[in-house]
């Protein structure tokens, strides 16, 4: 059974044998980790990931698909957890709550729904060993810019609070099916031992804010929350655009701030 992929879903399936290869070998799945996979499509890494002798749990909205895997594997790895919902609705600290140990993520992430899902992610990183994801290389390169640069965003920023990002390779729109227009890349997130200690929500308020209005100088956008004289105690000019500042920069201004 091949269900067909479903526009709705924005599934493109993994089909290419050599990228299956690099992702597994990069992943390195072992007997002694819990892994969860989200959006395994046709399996393409899952039956891999099983035959590891890791403990798995699979996320996939899709009915068709979750049947179709548990046809597959479900004799093969009857220890496989295979969850039939929409990853942005589950509950997702309950279920990291429910396992032994840090949980190693991974999947190839629908474009639509992929940013939201990170965000998620990051509320629960504490329970993470790390993350792997086939992403649309665009997203990619947001999560690993540097202040400057043109990707450089409220991703970038809330990406470098919570986890060392690093972008493995790339994939060609022809190793799925059906090829998408972009190309994808796979990123590797490894939580952070420690992160500044400022409450992660306003940090992401303020982020949000600035890149909202990223064409705007700090005196204005980030003038909700700290007049120009504060920012210049900060060290930090107030002519500048938020592209210009650095996660250290944000986090001085999200603890001023908090002082309020």
């Amino acid at each position: 059974m091949n269900p067909r992929p479903r526009k709705r879903f924005g599934q493109h399936f993994l089909t290419d044998p050599s990228i299956t290869a690099s992702l597994l070998d990069a992943i390195s799945p072992s007997a002694e980790d819990e892994i969860i996979e989200i959006g395994p499509g046709r399996g393409a890494l899952t039956e891999a990931l099983a035959a590891s002798g890791a403990s798995l749990t699979v996320i996939e909205i899709d009915r068709d698909l979750a049947a179709a895997l548990a046809s597959q594997l479900g004799t093969d790895f009857p220890a496989m957890q295979l969850i039939t919902e929409d990853a942005l609705k589950l509950d997702l600290h309950n279920l990291l709550a429910s396992k032994r140990q840090p949980v190693r993520v991974v999947g190839n992430l629908p474009y639509n729904i992929s940013t939201p899902l990170l965000f998620k992610l990051f509320t629960e990183v504490e329970a993470l060993a790390d993350m792997h994801f086939m992403l649309q290389r665009e997203v990619v390169a947001r999560m690993t810019a540097s202040p400057g640069q043109k990707a450089y965003g409220r991703l970038s920023v809330m990406t470098a609070f919570h986890c060392q990002a690093e972008s493995l390779f790339e994939v060609p729109p022809q190793a799925f099916t059906p090829a998408p227009k972009v190309t994808s890349a796979v990123v590797r997130l490894r939580p952070n031992q420690q992160k500044p200690k400022v409450p992660a929500p306003l940090l992401n308020e303020i982020v949000s804010h600035a890149f909202a209005m990223r064409r705007k100088t700090l005196r204005h956008s980030l003038g909700k929350y700290l007049q120009e004289d504060r920012l210049v105690s900060l060290g930090i000019d107030p002519s500048l655009r938020p592209e210009k500042l650095s996660l250290a920069d944000f986090v001085r201004c999200a603890t001023e701030a908090g002082r309020q």
